[in-house]
């Protein structure tokens, strides 16, 4: 019992700590302001091998030398946005894993909305022509057999009363 608890734990602390396992202990600067800028910066930035995960919390190759760059330009003096409006002109928009709002990203922006209004459009035209189609039905009332229809129906009840009397 004891055992599986102290799996238990251990699992769960592993899973916990992962993420922060990402930066190398070589990566951190000295200065933990700096240190903490260049952790916010990279939690904004998409690997661009993992992609949807951020360069702190990848381990690839490119993530690792993205973090050493965004650090570098930060003990150069760089701002926040210097650091970012630099790797965007490097990699593109796709390095931001929040892309900015401008007139390029207009529709990556406005696809959800639009298709969630398409898709309610959709499901109302739907129901409407659906409940049209049941008040047509239900005013009608049952439809009456044809002379011919009767007979047909007729027939194949009296051949099916006596296959089962046989």
């Amino acid at each position: 019992m004891i055992l599986k608890c102290l799996t238990a734990l251990l699992l769960l602390l592993s899973v916990l700590i992962a993420p922060a396992q990402a930066v190398a202990p070589d990566e951190v600067l000295e200065d933990p302001a700096l240190e903490a800028r260049a952790r916010a910066l990279s939690a904004e930035l998409r690997c661009m091998v993992c992609q949807n995960q951020s360069i702190d919390d990848s381990d690839a190759p490119l993530a690792k030398d993205l973090r050493v760059l965004v650090r570098e330009r930060l003990v150069a003096g760089d701002s926040d946005g210097q650091v970012i409006d630099y790797l965007v002109s490097r990699y593109g928009e796709f390095v931001l894993l929040k892309p900015r709002f401008a007139w390029h990203t207009f529709f990556l922006w406005a696809a959800g909305p639009i298709a969630l209004v398409a898709g309610l459009i959709a499901i109302g035209l739907a129901l409407r022509k659906r409940s049209q189609r049941m008040r047509q039905l239900s005013a009608a009332g049952p439809s009456k057999l044809s002379d011919e229809e009767e007979a047909r129906l007729s027939a194949l009840l009296n051949k099916s009363d006596r296959d089962e009397s046989a």
